[in-house]
C-alpha cells in the first residue's frame, strides 16, 4: 500500500492528501510533527534529505519528494478521475492555472508568513538550510496574496472551476491556497463574490473536509 509522510496542518502535505482522496486511492498515513522539527531530525532525513513534506512511498519503495512527483505519479497510475485534464487543450490550460495559482497564490503566502513571523525566524525557507527572513519579502508577500484573490476572483467569474471546465488539480491547489491565507489574515470577503461561491461549491466535495 502507498505511505504518505503527512502534517495534518501544512499545507504542502493536504495538496497531496487531497489528491489521494479525490482519486479515492486507499493510502497508510505516517504523521510528521512540523512544529517539533521532526521533519529535520536524522530519520527522516533518510526518507526525504530536503527535510519537507509530503514525501509519497509507492508500493515498490519509490520515494516521490514533492507534490509535482506525486501528482503525476498518482495520475499516471490511476487515471480516473483524470485530474490533470484529458485532451491536450486541457492538460494545457490544468497545467497552467496549476502553476498560477502556486507561484501567485501559495508561494506568497509562504513569503509572507515565513518572513513575518517570529515563530519562522532563521526558517525563511523550508529545507535543511536556514536562511534568515527578509521583512521587506513579508510585505510584498501580502499584497502578492490579495493581488491573488482578484485574480482568482476574475478567472471564476463565469465558470464554476479554476480551469478546463472540470474540477482538477487546479481546484486542488487554489482551495489549499486561499485556506492557507488565514494564516496572514487574508481571506475571502464580499469583494470577492465568485472566489466564495466557489470555495463554498468546493466545500461540498467530500474530499475537501480534510
Amino acid at each position: 500500500m502507498l505511505t504518505l509522510y503527512d502534517c495534518a496542518t501544512a499545507p504542502s502535505p493536504r495538496r497531496a492528501r487531497l489528491l489521494l482522496a479525490e482519486k479515492g486511492i486507499a493510502h497508510e498515513t505516517v504523521e510528521i510533527n512540523l512544529r517539533a522539527g521532526e521533519q529535520l531530525g536524522e530519520a527522516f532525513r533518510k526518507i526525504n534529505p530536503r527535510c519537507t513534506v509530503p514525501v509519497l512511498r509507492t508500493e515498490d519503495g519509490l520515494l516521490l519528494t514533492d507534490n509535482a512527483g506525486i501528482a503525476a505519479y498518482l495520475e499516471a497510475r490511476h487515471p480516473q478521475p483524470p485530474l490533470l485534464g484529458s485532451t491536450p487543450a486541457e492538460k494545457a490550460e490544468i497545467a497552467s492555472w496549476h502553476w498560477r495559482v502556486e507561484f501567485e497564490g501559495l508561494m506568497a503566502i509562504a513569503e509572507a508568513l515565513r518572513n513575518g513571523s517570529p515563530a519562522m525566524a532563521n526558517r525563511a525557507l523550508p529545507g535543511p538550510v536556514d536562511y534568515a527572513q527578509i521583512p521587506e519579502l513579508a510585505q510584498r508577500g501580502l499584497v502578492r496574496v490579495q493581488q491573488f484573490f482578484v485574480t482568482l476572483d476574475a478567472q471564476l467569474a463565469q465558470r464554476q472551476f479554476v480551469a478546463a471546465e472540470r474540477f482538477s488539480i487546479a481546484d486542488i491547489a487554489a482551495v489549499v491556497a486561499v485556506d492557507f491565507a488565514r494564516v496572514v489574515k487574508i481571506k475571502p470577503g464580499e469583494q470577492h463574490p465568485h472566489l466564495v461561491r466557489w470555495r463554498a461549491a468546493m466545500a461540498q466535495r467530500p474530499a475537501m473536509a480534510l
